[in-house]
Parts: structure tokens; sequence; C-alpha cells
């Protein structure tokens, strides 16, 4: 039996899958605290048998290198009761004869996205989220890439806009590409969610323009052949075009592509990325 986790900030997804990833049933509820939520899961899980294998996908920072202090530990989100919480001590509590394997939920979504979606048979894919937060998984050369922590997108300084003055939403560092560009810094500067948002607003040549800037520092580190960008914030049908025309007046032609070829692309595997990811994890 194998058994994957989404564990995101609103949302946790729990499914039963078999041995090529695919989803035989699932459970979708909000993200609470701790043991509430991932009592839940469990619980599930044990109705239906006892794996052996579970793909833990969670929200970050997180850590994910094994041998560290900090594996298997929410590390500092702004998430009430989440920091310092070991994932994995539950699990290996609840279930001791498990193999567990943890990773980001973007990670994860970007290896479901490479296997099967957006970025089938591709070796060296981005995955970009953007919703509460904003956060990127990264495979190159067919490996999801760790450092001492995991990519941590969303918290790097991207240039001001020109005339643009918020102060940004990030508890850490207000203006950061998460501050300026994610859900809630949306909601704040516009005075509305995004999907209430009409596609022809000015908030999406800002949120194109400041997530090109992102990206650029992306393809000049570890160049991929295709840049997925999802999440609840990615919805507009503007978006894409224009974060691709943005990208491609920065970049110059330097890189190679142009605004046309398909490198920015939406996910395929929509709200099943995550989950799917999950299960790829448990096998891989």
């Amino acid at each position: 039996m194998i058994a994957g986790i989404e564990l995101g900030g609103t949302k946790t997804v729990v499914a039963v899958g078999s041995s090529n990833g695919s989803i035989l049933e699932e459970w979708r509820f909000p993200t609470t605290l701790p043991n509430e939520t991932l009592g839940q899961a469990i619980a599930w899980i044990r109705e239906r048998g006892t794996p052996d294998r579970i793909g833990i996908a969670g929200f970050g920072p997180v850590g994910i290198v094994k041998n560290r202090e900090t594996y298997g530990k929410i590390l500092a989100t702004p998430k009430v009761g989440w920091a310092g919480f070991s994932i994995t001590d539950l699990f290996a509590s609840a279930f001791p004869a498990c193999k567990l394997v943890l990773d980001t939920d973007v990670n994860a979504a970007t290896l479901a996205e490479a296997k099967s979606g957006a970025a089938a048979g591709l070796d060296d894919v981005v995955y970009i989220t953007i919703g509460t937060g904003i956060g990127a998984g990264i495979l190159s050369g067919g490996r999801l890439i760790h450092g001492a922590l995991h990519p941590e997108f969303g918290h790097f300084k991207v240039p001001r806009m020109t005339g643009d003055d918020f102060s940004g939403v990030c508890p850490f560092h207000h203006d950061c590409l998460e501050g300026l560009a994610s859900g809630p810094a949306i909601a704040a500067r516009w005075g509305m969610p995004a999907h209430e948002l009409p596609s022809d607003h000015p908030a999406w040549d800002m949120e194109a323009w400041y997530l090109a800037h992102g990206i650029l520092a992306v393809v000049a580190i570890v160049p991929p052949s295709r840049v997925i960008v999802g999440g609840g914030v990615s919805q507009s049908e503007s978006l894409h075009p224009k974060i691709a025309k943005y990208l491609n007046q920065i970049t110059a032609g330097y890189f190679g592509f142009s605004e046309t070829d398909g490198f920015i692309v939406p996910p395929a595997l929509g709200q099943e990325a995550g989950i799917r990811g999950a299960l790829q994890l448990a096998i891989s």
C-alpha cells in the first residue's frame, strides 16, 4: 500500500495510490493545527490499511535534508502552531515499519508535472506556485534540487518596478518577491483578491513584471527547458503571456527562447499536481 500527503498552508490532501503513482482514492480537508490535521490524515490512511511507503509533500520552510537536526520539522513559518513541529516523528510513531519520504509541496508538484504533466519527458524543469506564498521546485538533470535547505524562490529580492512604493507583506523581508507578488500582496495592494480582478486589470502587468524578474534569476543559475507557473493566483488567462513578454524583454535573447515558444506554461495536472507528486515521492 502506497500513501501520499500534500500538506498545504490552507488545505491538506491525503491519498492512497498504485505503484505507478496514480491516485486510487483521496480526501481533502482544511489544514488546522499540526496534531489535528495530521491525526486526521493518519486515521484516514489506517482505515484503508497499513502503508509500506508514504510520500509527504509539505509546505515550507521544512527540513528535508537527512541527518540534520532539522530534518522532518517545519521551520520558521508564520503559520500558528507549526514552527518546530516534527512531521516525520509523528508518522514514524504511527507507522513504524513504513518508509517515509519527505519533500516540499512544490518540489512534489514539479516531479509530477515532469512525470506526466506540462513538462512530461523533460529533465530540467522549474515549477513556480503563487498563492498564499510563492515557492519554486527545481528539477535539474532529472533530480530535485536541494541545498542545506530547499529553494526559497519567494524570498528572492527582486528590483522594484518603477513607481511602486508598496511596502510588501512578507513578515520577514517585506518587499521580497513573495511580499510583492503573492496572493495576500495582491489583495493588500489592490483591495480585492486576485480571483476578483479582471484579466485586463493593471495588477496583472505588475504581477508579470515581478515574476519575470524572479524567473530570470532561476534561468541564469539552473537553465530549465520549461517553466511552469501554477497556484491559485496564476489562473488569470492573461498572466502567462505577460510573464513571457517581460521575460523575453529582460533576457534580450541571451538564453535562446522567445515569448512564443511555450517556455512559460500553466500546469497540466491542476490541483492534482501536489498529491500526485507525493505519491511519486513514495515510489521514488
